[in-house]
């Protein structure tokens, strides 16, 4: 869990973040951390994710957030440290409808043209009526 409050905010904002993601749909770590702010962020969003308790007593737990929609940049799901981690993602993903195919290197993939989830703002954000920033000036937001 985090030690400071500052990475305490940052573990919630990510947490409430991934709560927005709907079933059936991946996004990534990168775009996570895009939507709360902290583009420069997308590993610690990761370690987020990595550190999200079992206790289902607290507020965000693994229960209620749905850590399995975030998924690398390649569209790859990530190693984990523990092992079969990367296949039990996969299993989670799968049970929501999403196809989780197999490389050639081994490495499960998810096609972001069918499941990807890029919006410019969070849901919530939008509803409250917060304006995105556009972060490269052009009007358009790019997808990690």
């Amino acid at each position: 869990m985090p030690r400071t409050p500052e990475a305490q905010a940052f573990f919630y904002a990510v947490y409430a973040a991934v709560q927005e993601i709907p079933e059936g749909k991946v996004t990534t770590y990168g775009h996570i951390a895009k939507l709360i702010g902290t583009p420069q962020r997308p590993r610690q969003v990761g370690t987020a994710l990595k550190h999200l308790p079992a206790d289902t007593s607290l507020r965000y737990h693994h229960d209620n957030v749905p850590w399995q929609r975030v998924i690398n940049g390649k569209g790859i799901i990530s190693p984990r440290s523990q092992p079969d981690g990367a296949r039990n993602q996969a299993a989670s993903l799968q049970a929501e409808g999403v196809v989780v195919t197999t490389g050639a290197l081994g490495e499960l993939m998810v096609d972001f043209a069918e499941y990807g989830w890029f919006p410019r703002l969070l849901p919530s954000d939008e509803a409250a009526g917060v304006v995105p920033e556009d972060s490269d000036g052009d009007g358009e937001s790019s997808e990690e």
